[in-house]
């Protein structure tokens, strides 16, 4: 469906446009067809020989200045926000991106160039290996992996090895096992004694 508001907007204008011609039309034959004059008393203001046009048309264009004035220092209000609005708009769109480029150089990433695999930096395979027995708290030499020698890694992180497993017991169908840590402890209750 078309965005009708540009119409509306123009079909007001025009509306106003011919309501103001219209009223300067009737204000100029009420004009000139009543030329008598008038004395106008308000409390201690008395005006003689004032012309009987005067007494209506005076009071509608002042009104009708006053409300352009007033539309005119609205919209002046409005622009100024918005041209406020859009100043701050700029400065928040370069606080943005002096951000992304202080994030970028302190994540290492390239900022729309590319990266030759000689100026990457990772950690050895070898250093892996021992960063993975430091960081799981095993003591002995962990399994050496043959793909992380083939390949430098992508990331910095370490790998943890898997947790040992426990000692599975063959037990004979639809009878249950005890773990065999629960029975190897000395202060587990003994339902005999």
């Amino acid at each position: 469906m078309p965005d009708l508001q540009h119409l509306w907007q123009r079909f007001l204008l025009a509306a106003a446009l011919l309501a103001g011609l219209a009223l300067g039309v009737g204000a100029t034959v009420f004009g000139y067809s009543n030329l008598n004059t008038v004395d106008l008393h308000w409390s201690v203001l008395h005006l003689n020989g004032v012309p009987l046009w005067a007494v209506v048309i005076v009071p509608i264009t002042l009104i009708l200045i006053t409300g352009t004035v007033f539309h005119w220092l609205d919209s002046l209000h409005h622009f100024t926000e918005h041209m406020r609005h859009r100043h701050r708009v700029h400065e928040l769109e370069a606080e943005v991106s002096r951000l992304r480029a202080h994030l970028d150089q302190v994540l290492e990433m390239p900022r729309g160039e590319a990266v030759k695999a000689e100026d990457r930096t990772s950690l050895p395979a070898a250093e892996l290996v021992t960063t993975d027995a430091e960081m799981s708290g095993l003591e002995g030499a962990p399994e050496p992996e043959t793909k992380a020698a083939e390949k430098p890694a992508k990331s910095k992180r370490a790998k943890l090895p898997p947790e040992p497993l426990e000692a599975v017991t063959a037990t004979g169908n639809g009878s249950t096992a005890e773990p065999a840590t629960a029975a190897a402890t000395p202060d587990a209750p003994n339902d005999a004694g």
